[in-house]
């Protein structure tokens, strides 16, 4: 994107959790460390199954009083429901606060110019009252501004920035491996760590334990990542359910279909290098691999 686009999305839920407990709450729940958040830094996170396999992922952003979870709108209903099966005895307040706050993408480069004005060279910025954060999957995605829309519209004024087709992020993610659409499709069908949560730092795995880090440890420990998911391009319609063919040999199944799709693809049995960069078939069109980890 260019440097004077912003971005509004549409698809993100925020949930609040604030109150004494917040901070140990999120720490023994979430897969990433709770004592890297700050004023200054945001993290990408989950919330795993105790099986140690996908269904949640979010940001987390300070807030004055405890956190804000930057999460796909489609899951955030559910997402309150999970966090508040942990609440137990926390004294913590969960509240949902989508119909308040937007979420606008902005390029590196503008966040950069935004860092060298207010001599900040923070991860998290905080400008006009409303947190920018670099996105911490990759910074290719530019920040992330989290404001109320009046708010966001000054400051799209004050920046100087035009609003550009949402196409444009969708694309950018999409090319970098990153699902963005259909993240409810993958919800317990594939472990944490094949959703590449490591390689986007989603996981700490330095930290104490959370919901799933048994198993989530265990691969890390044995190299047992026997598959990824990974964006595919065909030449033909793909949907969920296709299968993933490479010399008559299944290898693996499409998790999120068009118009970005996604597939659950194996990294052995045969071995991914002999067909990371060949011409696989999905209902016998030609398909690619179009990202690699």
């Amino acid at each position: 994107m260019e440097k004077d686009q912003i971005i509004i999305l549409e698809n993100r839920g925020l949930i609040s959790i604030s109150g004494n407990d917040a901070k140990e709450y999120l720490q023994n729940i979430i897969t990433n460390d709770i004592n890297k958040v700050s004023n200054t830094n945001s993290l990408f996170s989950a919330l795993l199954s105790p099986q140690g396999k996908y269904l949640f992922e979010f940001f987390i952003i300070k807030s004055t009083n405890g956190y804000y979870l930057d999460c796909d709108n489609k899951a955030t209903e559910e997402l309150l429901i999970n966090l508040s099966k942990y609440k137990l005895r926390s004294e913590i307040k969960i509240k949902d606060l989508s119909n308040e706050f937007v979420i606008g993408i902005i390029s590196l480069d503008k966040f950069k110019e935004i860092q060298n004005f207010e001599k900040n060279k923070s991860n998290t910025i905080i400008y006009r009252e409303t947190p920018i954060f670099i996105d911490s999957r990759k910074k290719k995605l530019g920040a992330r501004i989290l404001s109320s829309l009046e708010k966001l519209y000054l400051t799209i004024k004050k920046l100087d920035l035009k609003i550009a087709d949402i196409k444009i992020y969708h694309d950018l993610a999409y090319h970098e491996g990153i699902p963005i659409k259909g993240l409810e499709n993958l919800k317990e069908k594939l472990f944490g760590l094949e959703a590449n949560f490591e390689e986007l730092n989603g996981i700490d795995f330095q930290k104490g334990c959370y919901v799933g880090q048994e198993n989530t440890a265990r691969m890390k420990l044995k190299n047992k990542i026997r598959r990824r998911l990974l964006a595919v391009k065909s030449e033909g319609k793909i949907s969920v359910g296709n299968e993933v063919v490479f010399n008559n040999n299944k290898i693996g199944k499409v998790l999120i279909g068009d118009p970005y799709p996604f597939a659950l693809i194996k990294m052995f049995d045969p071995d991914y290098s002999l067909f990371k960069k060949q011409n696989l078939f999905i209902e016998n069109y030609k398909t690619k691999i179009i990202n690699n980890y």
